[in-house]
């Protein structure tokens, strides 16, 4: 079987298959298009929940910490 070792004494030792290793060629970080996507989506995400708060509650977040 792959990954496991029978000792001289007949017991069996099981080690982890460890994962292939990669070397990724571009940098992971910066402002990548995978970044630069997940930024927007989130700023989107962000901006429909404070017009859904605002419509729910009549007050915008700055009038919501105010005290209305």
């Amino acid at each position: 079987m792959k990954g496991m070792v029978t000792e001289e004494q007949g017991r069996l030792n099981n080690y982890a298959i460890e994962p292939k290793m990669y070397v990724a060629e571009e940098s992971e970080f910066g402002f990548t298009p995978e970044a630069e996507k997940l930024n927007g989506r989130l700023a989107m995400i962000g901006f429909v929940s404070l017009l859904a708060l605002e419509v729910l509650t009549g007050h915008g977040l700055v009038g919501l910490f105010s005290g209305f």
